[in-house]
């Protein structure tokens, strides 16, 4: 037990149940044996095999039990040799004593199979049973034609099977019934079971989706039953903590003997440990009524005739399968009423102080959300002291956290069905419609359940992990969208873009789909992201991420301006995948555009509102492979960029901060002040809030996001800890966002000084997202940080937004093009940047090694400028090949070209000659535009026995321009030009060598 306390309360974890574990052991196929008669008596009066296959069907249990039916204990030995059975069920004959010694000679044979006698009722026959030897008998029942028990009788030896690791292990509940009459057990556990199932039923409505309702329903209590006192004591110590109440008998064997008052001395023994447990006692004899209400026990009279509804009642009433009742510790009369867990999240505060210490005390509360299997948050409660009435509001927090914490918790990982009614703000992903979620909205369920599998995601070095409140509209929505306006014939013409948006801009949404748009008006109280998910979105080995298009939409208090630009940026979504860019890019990869299927994710922007913009302090993306490593780091390091403002800023290409999650203190950009004040964000996208005139919806997805200078975001205090300051007097850069000097994105206090754990979190998202995809992975992320990270315990959100495995084509390299003698090589490298195959290229630009003089350097750069001008122009992009360091400021190490001067080349080498050897740049100079457009980068280092370069071969070369310090070499074919980033091996090969760029399949245009 422990005491209440809010550093308790804030530590509080709850454990999900796994549902998907209990019921290992099941019975599936049953031998019966019986004479044709009583066979067919019991199917013509209860269809048992019907009966049983739609119990198991609603519990969503494969494999209901299979019954084998067998007129002879010698047909039945047969059907043991030839077939595995579960259970036999045994009608005796005239003979009832040949049922007994049947039965001990197929225990011995057949130990492991449960033995069930099932006899007519009479007292003749429990005479003679009561001399009979039961050895091998596990169970004796009347058969009082009710076939419900049969079913009683299956669940009841499944109960037994699976106590001890549905119970002790995953805390599921039980009620233990003690009763030795036959012909009162098999009477009260059929309308017991029956009972039960019919709650689990109702109970499992409040789970999130149908597969939930089914896994939910194999929580319901088991029953257990004891025949005698000291079976009746062993089953209580063993799983008395898990008991919900007893029904007992009171005249029953103690010992061996029949004892006429064993029901009130088991109470006894159970009250002394438990002094509030549940005992209902049921006995023929009434004057047994008045001991049992001096005991504080419930009595029912085993004569009434109204004895099943009684027994129901009282179950419900005191087992906790009821209402929730609070009634006046005075005068008993109700003073509140409790149905559902959200009743009871909103109405715990209603409780009187008095009547919350008994029900606390008594464990009324914890009884009631453990007849619910809700055992998290009942374990939770049960585990907490109520010393004291002082301590009511306490309990009350506890109570409130433990249902908020198991409703995030359950909402965690599951896709939901979106309801209206039951929609709320701990919803946390659903869907409309019955279609696919789409590759978007199958990344973001995939992300969901690892998140959940992953506690520490709650609290990361105090930061939570998450993922956006999410709907998901399903393919059929689209499909039905498609087909009621009848939209086709205009979406596969050759109408213009914007033909086809103001055609789908016209047609109309489904009225329900409206409907449940308001609904989620009544939750969402933040900006919109409508998003494509299509069915080839984001799927494996099929590159369409970014192919379609994804609006925001502003929170508007006006809900109907609101609604309109929601079900617009919906249509416009739609509408996408038939723009021009979309078909040109089915058929470059073969699939066929009437087969695509769009889902449209429908998720909270991650921002705050600063002055009348919103936005999230940071945005990013990473891979968890880097193909550009540098210094210490190696490719599995994984790579993150990351801006300040809306992620589009990203995609569209923008002076996003690159920084390896291993280390995230050496950031190539902000190494130097120069490289700071010139490779670093100045501009950061927002959404206006008031929706920037709410314009009309365009194919420019972005038509409503505004542009806004970081120093201007400065001021509103958005980028705290994300920028630094350049003060002009002193030279250097002021890692605070004080002062008057021009502000400079750096996350300089993210990345180096540990005030917000970012680089720990990116790699945690990377490793984690590629070990649970078995693959390398692309991910999205965004987050705000609280203004009081450095003093508070949570310090922000990060949310995380998209997985995808990487399936670039050029990114599919094949190891063994590599493998290449240097004979069939023009240039290999063993310390290359970049990944993938290029192709296109036809020409080599090279310093000439016999005529280089670095004194000439400059003049040469001026040279090169001029090559990489028409060559551009021509569209001819080619590889650079030059002594020392490409694009030093110090002429002496290398030729002091500017990107701008060589942007044209595709793949830019860095070799050393003899007298010549200057330390490598491995491209960091221009570092932002070799990722950015993706161009290989070879260092080679001949004299020091690291590459090769067969400058003799590419001398013997016919020049298509030659002047005293470079040469143009120009081929008929494309070279195979080959980059595995993971090795930092590349080549090019020779024209002509057999095999190696036909063999690779993906000699595809880079972008």
């Amino acid at each position: 037990m422990h005491t209440i306390d809010d550093n308790l309360l804030s530590t509080l974890y709850l454990k999900d149940t796994a549902f998907q574990n209990l019921m290992q052991k099941r019975i599936f196929n049953v031998l019966l044996i019986a004479t044709p008669y009583d066979a067919f008596m019991m199917e013509e009066d209860g269809r048992v095999d019907e009966q049983v296959y739609f119990e198991y069907v609603s519990l969503n249990l494969s494999s209901p039990p299979r019954f084998t039916k067998v007129a002879t204990y010698a047909e039945a030995r047969r059907q043991l040799e030839e077939k595995d059975f579960d259970l036999i069920i045994a009608m005796p004959g005239v003979d009832i004593s040949e049922t007994f010694r049947e039965a001990r000679q197929f225990d011995a044979l057949y130990p492991d199979i449960p033995f069930v006698v099932l006899t007519p009722f009479s007292k003749e026959v429990r005479r003679r049973i009561a001399n009979e030897d039961l050895r091998g008998v596990d169970y004796v029942f009347s058969w009082l034609g009710n076939v419900d028990l049969i079913l009683a009788i299956i669940k009841l030896i499944e109960d037994r099977m699976n106590a001890e690791a549905d119970i002790i292990d995953v805390g599921v509940q039980c009620i233990l019934l003690v009763e030795d009459s036959i012909r009162f057990y098999s009477s009260i556990l059929p309308t017991l079971y029956k009972y039960l199932l019919k709650q689990s039923v109702k109970f499992s409505k409040e789970a999130l989706n149908a597969h939930e309702q089914m896994l939910r329903m194999r929580g319901r209590p088991k029953v257990l039953l004891a025949r005698d006192y000291n079976e009746a004591c062993a089953l209580f110590e063993r799983y008395g903590r898990s008991m919900l109440g007893i029904i007992s008998d009171v005249r029953f064997p103690r010992d061996g003997i029949k004892d006429p008052g064993a029901g009130f001395r088991f109470a006894r023994f159970v009250h002394e440990q438990d002094p509030y447990m549940p005992i209902i006692i049921e006995s023929q004899e009434s004057v047994n009524a008045v001991q049992a209400e001096r005991d504080g026990l419930v009595f029912l009279d085993k004569n009434s005739k109204t004895l099943p509804l009684d027994l129901r009642n009282a179950v419900s009433r005191y087992f906790g399968f009821g209402d929730f009742v609070v009634r006046d510790l005075k005068d008993g009369h109700e003073l509140l009423r409790i149905s559902t867990l959200k009743e009871m999240q909103r109405s715990v505060g209603e409780i009187p102080d008095q009547e919350l210490f008994g029900l606390c005390a008594s464990n009324e509360v914890s009884r009631w959300f453990s007849s619910r299997a809700l055992f998290p948050i009942a374990e939770a409660i049960r585990s907490y002291r109520f010393n004291s009435m002082d301590e009511a509001d306490a309990v009350r927090k506890l109570i409130l956290e433990c249902i908020v914490k198991y409703r995030r918790m359950k909402n965690r990982g599951v896709v939901a069905i979106f309801q209206a009614d039951r929609f709320d703000r701990y919803s946390n992903f659903a869907r409309i419609g019955e279609g696919s979620l789409g590759g978007k909205g199958r990344g973001l369920a995939f992300i969901d359940q690892i998140i959940k599998r992953h506690p520490l995601c709650e609290d990361y070095q105090g930061v939570e992990i998450t993922i956006p409140r999410t709907v998901v509209l399903c393919t059929d929505i689209f499909d039905d969208f498609m087909e009621s306006n009848n939209l086709y014939p205009i979406a596969l013409s050759d109408a213009s873009d914007d033909e086809i948006l103001h055609t789908f801009l016209a047609a109309s949404l489904p009225q329900d789909l409206i409907d449940n748009f308001m609904a989620l008006f009544e939750v969402v109280d933040r900006p919109l992201a409508v998003r494509s998910s299509s069915l080839l979105e984001d799927s494996h080995y099929q590159p369409f991420a970014g192919i379609y298009s994804t609006y925001m939409i502003p929170f508007l208090a006006d809900r109907t301006e609101r609604l309109r630009l929601l079900c617009d940026a919906v249509k416009s979504v739609y509408a996408s995948v038939f723009f021009a860019d979309s078909k040109a890019y089915m058929n470059a990869t073969s699939n066929v555009i009437d087969q695509e299927k769009m889902a449209v994710i429908l998720q909270e922007v991650v921002g705050e509102d600063h002055q009348g913009l919103y936005y999230p302090g940071f945005s990013g993306v990473g891979r968890s492979l880097n193909y550009y490593p540098i210094n210490d780091e190696v490719a599995e390091d994984g790579v993150a960029e990351v801006a300040v403002g809306l992620g589009k800023y990203i995609v569209d290409g923008g002076m996003a901060l690159r920084f390896s999650p291993k280390h995230p203190g050496k950031v190539l950009q902000t190494s130097t002040l120069q490289l700071a004040l010139r490779d670093t964000q100045t501009r950061l996208y927002a959404l206006p809030s008031d929706g920037g005139g709410c314009k009309d919806f365009s194919t420019d997805d972005s038509f409503n996001i505004v542009k806004v200078s970081v120093g201007d975001a400065v001021r509103t205090g958005a980028l705290r800890y994300l920028v630094s300051t350049f003060d002009m007097n002193n030279g250097v850069l002021r890692d605070t966002d004080a002062g008057t000097g021009r502000k400079v994105v750096t996350f300089a206090n993210v990345l180096s000084h540990g005030v917000f754990p970012l680089a720990q979190i990116v790699d945690f998202m990377l490793s984690t997202g590629q070990y649970e995809m078995g693959r390398p992975v692309e991910i999205e992320f965004a987050g705000n940080i609280s203004p009081d990270a450095m003093r508070s315990k949570h310090k922000g959100t990060v949310y995380w937004l998209q997985i995808r495995p990487i399936v670039d084509k050029k990114e599919m390299l094949d190891d063994s093009l590599l493998d290449v003698a240097d004979a069939d090589l023009i240039l290999r490298s063993d310390t290359a940047l970049g990944h993938g195959i290029m192709d296109g290229v036809r020409h080599i630009v090279y310093v000439r090694p016999d005529t280089f003089d670095s004194a000439q350097n400059v003049a040469t750069a001026a040279e090169v400028d001029r090559i990489n001008r028409d060559m551009v122009e021509r569209n001819l992009p080619y590889i650079l090949i030059g002594p020392g360091r490409w694009g030093s400021s110090d002429s002496a190490l290398g030729i002091p070209v500017k990107w701008p001067q060589i942007a044209g080349a595709r793949l830019i080498v860095e070799s050393a000659l003899p007298g010549y050897r200057i330390e490598p740049s491995q491209g960091t100079h221009f570092f932002q535009n070799l990722t950015s457009f993706g161009v290989g980068y070879f260092t080679i280092d001949q004299p020091g026995n690291s590459g090769m370069i067969d400058m003799e071969w590419l001398e013997s070369r016919p020049a298509v321009y030659e002047s005293e310090a470079l040469r143009i070499v120009a081929f008929d074919e494309p070279l195979a030009i080959a980059i595995n980033g993971r090795k930092s091996k590349g080549i090019v090969v020779k024209p002509g060598v057999a095999g190696v760029a036909d063999d690779s399949g993906m000699n595809i245009e880079e972008p």
